[in-house]
């Protein structure tokens, strides 16, 4: 049985006291919780301090970006060595936003996701279209694109690893959501593909999540359909009433 994953990515949030608070509130909130994996990705200034509050606890704690090198002159960069120090699990890498202000090409995604694993650490992939690529019913070409990419020369047993997160760009902090519908659709042909490339067998294991302006009030239906296993979500996510209230989305 695949996994199923609540994911909370902070983004550019949060000062440590914020941090610190949040993660407090959250953990109350769901101590005991075993519906779902739950996932908090501070920034990494906040990393630290917000490993000491959820450190044995169900919450699992990982990060929005990695490089790919072990070390060297990278200034403001972060290791996977790094992150495995203060325990970290888990690293978001290929995020839209990552990709367009930042550089992060379909080859520099591919390193990461590949450092990622070879630290012992569990990549959540993403991808996605733009509208215009929707609007062009360009969207399988482009998810089919950039799995290409991503999964260049990865062996199953590296597959195995990664939880893929489907984010379609246009409903990323927009307040637009693709419906339940547009979104298995995706999910699907993801699946697919993973099961043509590699194995029937694994696509089945293969946890995919949904991202792109997840809510309390529409994750039950976004949930209820069968290939979505979980969430990476954005600004839901920096309240622990609505991070709570997705969460237990899974239990249903």
């Amino acid at each position: 049985m695949r996994d199923k994953i609540i994911a909370g990515n902070w983004k550019m949030n949060t000062t440590v006291d914020d941090a610190v608070k949040l993660a407090t509130e959250i953990k109350a909130r769901l101590t005991g919780f075993k519906d779902a994996i739950l996932l908090i990705c501070p920034p990494d200034v906040n990393l630290y301090p917000v490993q000491k509050i959820i450190e044995k606890s169900v919450i699992k704690l990982g990060a929005q970006n990695m490089h790919y090198e072990k070390s060297g002159a990278y200034t403001g960069e972060t290791s996977g060595e790094m992150l495995k120090s203060i325990g970290c699990d888990y690293v978001i890498v290929g995020h839209s936003e990552r990709r367009a202000m930042f550089g992060d090409t379909d080859v520099v995604v591919r390193k990461k996701l590949q450092a990622i694993i070879e630290h012992d650490l569990i990549p959540i992939l993403c991808i996605g279209e733009q509208l215009e690529d929707r609007e062009a019913g360009k969207t399988e070409k482009v998810i089919d694109s950039q799995l290409n990419a991503a999964l260049k020369d990865v062996p199953t047993d590296w597959m195995e690893k990664i939880v893929i997160a489907y984010e379609p760009v246009w409903a990323i902090g927009t307040g637009k959501t693709a419906s339940p519908g547009q979104a298995q659709e995706v999910h699907k042909f993801i699946r697919e593909k993973i099961g043509r490339e590699y194995n029937p067998n694994l696509a089945e294991e293969t946890t995919i999540l949904y991202g792109g302006s997840v809510k309390p009030d529409n994750s039950d239906a976004l949930f209820a359909e069968k290939d979505i296993d979980g969430f990476l979500i954005g600004g839901a996510s920096l309240k622990a009433d609505s991070f709570e209230q997705i969460a237990r989305s899974a239990s249903s």
